[in-house]
């Protein structure tokens, strides 16, 4: 059993609470999805596309203003509760427009997509 604070745990490890990076053990540990509780500042940007998705995701806006891009499409997240869903082969990139908050949930959780942190 872990119970925790996303906020407070986020803080930990970029934004993740539960995937197959967390230690075998860990309850968070898990092979089969990952959630992450985003914390973004206004500007604030994936720095490349993701390419060869071999993940179905699921985003959805709790507080701010989000745009999630894909391939021929961008999608505006900005209301409470606003989300979309991507598949497997589909490439995706985002920017923080305002101040925002995303759950990220994606299934299954599997290592390969890290970016290299900037700076």
């Amino acid at each position: 059993m872990y119970v925790g604070n996303a906020g407070k745990d986020a803080a930990l490890d970029r934004g993740w609470l539960l995937g197959h990076f967390k230690d075998v053990g860990d309850p968070r540990h898990s092979e089969a999805v990952e959630i992450k509780w985003g914390v973004h500042p206004a500007g604030d940007e994936r720095a490349e596309w993701v390419r060869g998705e071999e993940r179905t995701a699921l985003l959805v806006l709790i507080s701010g203003r989000f745009r999630v891009e894909l391939p021929g499409r961008s999608v505006l997240l900005e209301r409470q509760g606003d989300y979309v869903v991507w598949g497997r082969g589909v490439d995706h990139t985002w920017v923080a427009e305002e101040e925002s908050v995303v759950l990220t949930v994606r299934w299954p959780s599997v290592p390969g997509y890290a970016v290299a942190s900037r700076g």
